[in-house]
C-alpha cells in the first residue's frame, strides 16, 4: 500500500507540475504584458471624428513614452490652434551620427467611426476571443501605431544607442482627409518634422493559406493617385412632350457607356512588376498563367480579363481606372432636363499627370456637351520610392529568421495612405507591417474590425527587429 500511495503522490506531483508549466506558457511575459497594455489603452480611447479625440491617445502615448525614458523635452504634440482635438504625437529617440537623417516611423491613430447597435461587441472595448483581437482600429492603425511606440521604449530601456536617429509620428486624419490631416499640415507648416530618410508606414500586411501558413510578406512602394473629375451637361430644357436631340441626360449616359467599356492602357512599375513575378509562383495556375502571360505582354487582354474576373484588385494595379460613382439630373417628370452631373472617381498610377487622364476622358466620351473639370483636393503626385538593396535585405534577413521561406512581394496600394504626403515632399515612405491576414482579412473600416493575436505580436517582433536594422544601416 506505501508503494502504491507514494506511486499516486508522484504522478500526482507530475500532473501538477505539469498543469503548472502549461499556465506559465500561456502567461505573457512581463515584456508582453506591457505591451498588450499599451495597445489596449490606445484602442480604447476613441478617435473617430464625431465624438473622438485623438489629442488625447497621443498624450496617453507620450506619458508612456516618458515613463519608459524618454525625455518630454524629446516629445511634443502638435495640432492647429482651432483643431485641439486634432493632435498628432512626435516624438524621436537620438543617434550617434548627427550627420546622419533620421527615419520615420508612421502611423495615424484616427479611426473610422462605428456605431454599438451594428457590432457583436463594444467597437471601443479591445476583446480577445479565439485567438483573436476585435475593435475598431485593433488593426487600422492602432497595431503599427503601439508596436511602434512600444519599441521606441524598449530601445530606450535597452540603452540601444542607433546610428542614426529614429523618429515617431502618432498622427490624426488619416481617414477622413477632406476635413484635416496632422500628415499634410505638418509637411505645410512644420517640415522638419517629418523630415527623414524614409518612412515606415501601413499599407502592407502578409498573406496567410488556409492553414495559417506564412505565404507572402508584402512591401508596398508607392500608390495610385486619388482624383475626382466632375461631369456636366446642360440644355435650355422644355416641355417634356417636345424632346431634342440635346438631351443632358442621353448625351452624358452615352458618355458614361463609352466610359465604362473603356481600359486605360497596363503600366507596370518596380512594385507592381515584382508583386506579379512573386504572385504568379505563389497563385493556382488559373491565376499564374494570365499573370506570366501580361508580364510577357502588358497589351495582352484576354490575360488581363482573366485576372480581373478572378480579383478586381489585380486589374487596378495594372491600370489607371475611372469609374462612374455619382449622378444626379432633371427637375420635373414633366420637363426636359436643364442639367445633369456625374462624378467620375479616378484611382491613377503614380507618374502619370491628372491632366492627361483629364485628356483621356474627354477623348473617350467624345461629345462637346460634356464638360470635364477636376474637383476635390488635387491628386498627390510622386513616383514610388526605389526598392533597393538598403530597403530590401534587412527585411529579407528578418522575415527569414521569423517566417523561413516566405516569400518578399512588392506591392503598389490601390487606394490612398499619408505615405503620399510624404512622398509628394521627398521622404520615401513604405507600407511595412509584418502582420499577416487570412483571406477574409481584418475587416478594416467594417464592423468587427479584428486581428490575430499572433500577427499583431508578430508583426511588433518583426517591426522592431527591422527598425534596428534600418537604424544602424550605413547607407
Amino acid at each position: 500500500m506505501r508503494v502504491i500511495a507514494r506511486s499516486l503522490c508522484i504522478s500526482a506531483a507530475v500532473v501538477a507540475a505539469t498543469m503548472a508549466g502549461q499556465v506559465a506558457a500561456q502567461e505573457p511575459s512581463a515584456d508582453e504584458a506591457a505591451f498588450r497594455a499599451l495597445y489596449k489603452q490606445l484602442v480604447e480611447i476613441n478617435t473617430t471624428r464625431s465624438v473622438g479625440s485623438c489629442t488625447q491617445a497621443a498624450e496617453a502615448m507620450q506619458a508612456r513614452l516618458v515613463a519608459g525614458g524618454i525625455p518630454r523635452s524629446d516629445t511634443q504634440i502638435l495640432a492647429p490652434p482651432d483643431r485641439p482635438k486634432d493632435g498628432a504625437l512626435i516624438a524621436i529617440l537620438h543617434g550617434s551620427d548627427k550627420l546622419a537623417k533620421p527615419i520615420l516611423l508612421l502611423a495615424h491613430i484616427d479611426v473610422v467611426e462605428a456605431k454599438r447597435a451594428d457590432w457583436q461587441r463594444d467597437p471601443f472595448k479591445l476583446v480577445e476571443e479565439d485567438g483573436w483581437f476585435y475593435a475598431r482600429g485593433s488593426s487600422d492603425d492602432k497595431a503599427m501605431a503601439a508596436a511602434f511606440t512600444d519599441s521606441l521604449i524598449r530601445y530606450k530601456k535597452e540603452g540601444f544607442m542607433p546610428r542614426r536617429g529614429i523618429k515617431l509620428a502618432l498622427t490624426c486624419g488619416e481617414e477622413t482627409p477632406d476635413v484635416f490631416n496632422s500628415v499634410k499640415w505638418l509637411t505645410q507648416t512644420h517640415p522638419d518634422v517629418l523630415s527623414a530618410a524614409f518612412a515606415l508606414n501601413e499599407g502592407a500586411g502578409g498573406e496567410l493559406d488556409n492553414n495559417g501558413k506564412h505565404i507572402a510578406l508584402q512591401i508596398q512602394a508607392g500608390e495610385k493617385v486619388y482624383q475626382d473629375f466632375k461631369l456636366q451637361a446642360v440644355d435650355v430644357g422644355g416641355h417634356s412632350s417636345r424632346p431634342t436631340h440635346d438631351n443632358p441626360i442621353a448625351h452624358l449616359a452615352a458618355g458614361l457607356a463609352k466610359l465604362s467599356a473603356y481600359s486605360f492602357p497596363v503600366a507596370f512599375n518596380q512594385a507592381t512588376k515584382g508583386y506579379f513575378e512573386a504572385e504568379s509562383k505563389l497563385v493556382a495556375a488559373d491565376a499564374a498563367t494570365p499573370m506570366r502571360a501580361v508580364l510577357a505582354d502588358p497589351k495582352d487582354e484576354a490575360a488581363i480579363e482573366k485576372l480581373w474576373a478572378l480579383n478586381p484588385g489585380w486589374n487596378s494595379m495594372l491600370r489607371t481606372t475611372c469609374v462612374v460613382t455619382q449622378i444626379e439630373g432633371g427637375h420635373a417628370p414633366n420637363a426636359l432636363p436643364q442639367h445633369v452631373g456625374a462624378n467620375v472617381n479616378c484611382r491613377i498610377l503614380p507618374g502619370v499627370p491628372v491632366e492627361e487622364v483629364q485628356k483621356m476622358l474627354a477623348s473617350v466620351m467624345d461629345d462637346p456637351m460634356i464638360k470635364i473639370e477636376p474637383t476635390g483636393e488635387p491628386g498627390m503626385q510622386s513616383a514610388p520610392p526605389p526598392l533597393g538593396e538598403k530597403i530590401m535585405e534587412p527585411v529579407r534577413k528578418v522575415a527569414e529568421s521569423m517566417w523561413p521561406g516566405v516569400a518578399i512581394v512588392p506591392t503598389m496600394s490601390t487606394g490612398a495612405t499619408d505615405g503620399r504626403f510624404l512622398n509628394a515632399v521627398g521622404v520615401p515612405t513604405y507600407g511595412l507591417s509584418g502582420m499577416f491576414h487570412d483571406a477574409e482579412g481584418s475587416r478594416a473600416h467594417g464592423l468587427n474590425e479584428r486581428i490575430r493575436v499572433k500577427s499583431l505580436l508578430d508583426g511588433r517582433k518583426f517591426l522592431y527587429e527591422v527598425v534596428k536594422l534600418y537604424a544602424n544601416s550605413a547607407h
